[in-house]
């Protein structure tokens, strides 16, 4: 670090790789645990969503079949998802991965997930989460805190193992969506072959006037970024300065070859250097005798031609104080293809988010099945393509027939958050839909409670459920999940909650409680007519 005045309110110079912002993020992530995704405060359903889970699983299942045509998979083969998060990708994916094994392929390879993350919240939170019990139960889910900086080893929470240098004969497969965008960087800028590092300044609350004041100036060599006020008041903003770096330019770099095409090929650009997430790959490779395979999801862009950026990347803030940056697939990519690696990515640009796989192996290219995964099920059509049709979904949802609503909720694998969006339009199709389309809908319902992850968030998904089998008359159902909805609200219950609760258990011949129902509905909306009509009826033994 340089400090570039004396004064407390001066700004203060740092490599850009090394500036705070990167400790206050871990603190932010450290600190705010589960919290950070608390209604998509940290963005995760493109990642998180049961699409992109299939497409994963139908990926890993390929490789696991691989192996086994090799005449590998002698052992336990372990997939560990580094910064999980919330943990909603590892409930869709191994719920899809089991569900494969039990009733898709016989005799499927041993597989273990592990869920690994910097919070040590996090990890004690997903071991009480109700939705991973099973997979604990069955020895296919494990939990480790992971340092993505440091840690060189695993230490697995469930099975008491540790995963270090050396210790697996499989290839391990590593699952990293939103990561790499999170990890330090370094930034340079190319201009006519010379390699310049960019250097931060990191404004207080207190030196705000001294901005202002460059700025006044016309400073011509400052280039300025995003305001991080997010961050509280230790940073208010911060700007780029330029200073000639010519280790990049010596032959001896350690990633000399990726160097030089940069300074052949994109001349008079900014790019991000994410050397520090090649060191975090080179160091859980060093787990296994026989490489690994990244599965990858994130903002970044693999193509070169993306990288010619005239401007330096802007921070991109989340809601809750956190950020991110593009993540650079291409220099991920080209470092681990010098090293033998077959990389896959999509042969177009992406629009939401980017999907890849890397395959650190030996012979990457006899892995047949998981480049025909890859292919069917990410490159062909995707992740990326189903999260823009669904934004398009949503924005005309209210013009969409029964059949419409089932097929595309069928292609996103009876997505939670498309249910939500469409609970409205259901009920005003339901009149006219057939015999069939409520047994889809109701397999629907099946199938989307059967993988899904609870999380803090906006909306009641028992109770939209509960509302929409009601309108069904799916009696029995709906009462178990407008129950469910009662019991998990934190303010007041909605009187039509009440209401229909009520209705159900009269259905049922359940009067006692349908009494107790209506009371409670009553205390809450006093002159509701139809329940004072039915409390009447009750009370007085006509619908015994």
């Amino acid at each position: 670090m340089t400090d570039i005045g004396s004064n407390s309110n001066d700004p203060k110079r740092y490599r850009f790789s090394e500036a705070p912002i990167w400790e206050l993020l871990r603190e932010y992530y450290e600190v705010q645990g589960l919290d950070a995704w608390r209604n998509d405060q940290v963005p995760q359903y493109v990642t998180s969503n049961p699409m992109i889970a299939s497409a994963y699983a139908d990926m890993i299942v390929a490789f696991l079949l691989d192996r086994r045509q090799q005449g590998g998979a002698q052992e336990t083969i372990y997939i560990v998802e580094i910064g999980a998060g919330a943990g909603r990708l590892a409930g869709h994916l191994l719920h899809e991965l089991c569900r494969v094994r039990d009733h898709v392929v016989d005799d499927l390879p041993t597989f273990c997930y592990v869920m690994t993350d910097l919070a040590a919240e996090n990890v004690a939170a997903w071991q009480r989460h109700p939705a991973l019990q099973s997979f604990v139960a069955q020895g296919v889910l494990d939990f480790a805190r992971f340092d993505a900086l440091s840690d060189t080893e695993l230490k697995l929470a469930v099975s008491g193992h540790t995963l270090r240098a050396g210790a697996l004969n499989e290839p391990i497969v590593l699952v990293a969506n939103y990561f790499f965008d999170s990890l330090p960087q370094e930034l340079i800028r190319l201009d006519h072959g010379k390699v310049y590092e960019a250097d931060i300044e990191l404004t207080t609350a207190d030196s705000a006037e001294s901005i202002q004041s460059d700025e006044q100036k016309g400073t011509s060599d400052v280039d300025r970024a995003a305001d991080v006020d997010r961050f509280g008041t230790r940073y208010t903003g911060l700007s780029y300065t330029y200073r000639h770096a010519p280790e990049y330019e010596q032959p001896q770099h350690k990633y000399a070859a990726l160097l030089t095409l940069y300074r052949e090929e994109l001349d008079e650009a900014h790019v991000l250097l994410p050397f520090v997430s090649i060191h975090c790959l080179e160091r859980l490779n060093a787990l296994s005798n026989a490489g690994f395979v990244l599965i990858t999801a994130d903002k970044g862009e693999h193509l070169l031609e993306s990288w010619r950026l005239e401007e330096p990347p802007e921070l991109t803030l989340n809601g809750g104080g956190g950020f991110s940056l593009n993540a650079n697939y291409h220099a991920i990519g080209y470092v681990l293809e010098q090293q033998g690696a077959h990389i896959l990515f999509p042969p177009h640009h992406y629009n939401g988010i980017n999907v890849g796989c890397m395959l650190h192996v030996a012979e990457p290219r006899k892995y047949s099945g998981v480049r025909l995964a890859y292919d069917r099920s990410v490159a062909s059509f995707g992740p990326d393509e189903f999260y823009t049709l669904k934004h398009g979904m949503d924005e005309r949802v209210d013009e969409l027939e029964m059949p419409e609503l089932l097929a595309f909720w069928r292609l996103g694998r009876y997505d939670v958050e498309f249910f939500i969006q469409s609970t409205e339009r259901i009920s005003e199709l339901l009149p006219d839909a057939s015999d069939e389309e409520y047994r889809d809908l109701l397999y629907g319902i099946e199938r989307m409670w059967s993988s899904h992850y609870t999380m803090a968030q906006r909306y009641d998904l028992a109770l939209d459920t509960g509302l929409v089998l009601f309108e069904m008359e799916q009696y029995t159902d709906a009462k178990r999940y407008l129950e469910q909805s009662v019991a998990e609200e934190q303010e007041e219950v909605l009187p039509t909650v009440f209401y229909c609760l009520a209705i159900c258990c009269l259905e049922l011949g359940e009067l006692e409680l349908a009494s107790d129902y209506l009371e409670s509905l009553l205390q809450v909306e006093p002159e509701h007519g139809e329940a004072k009509v039915l409390m009447e009826a009750l009370q007085s033994g006509e619908l015994d």
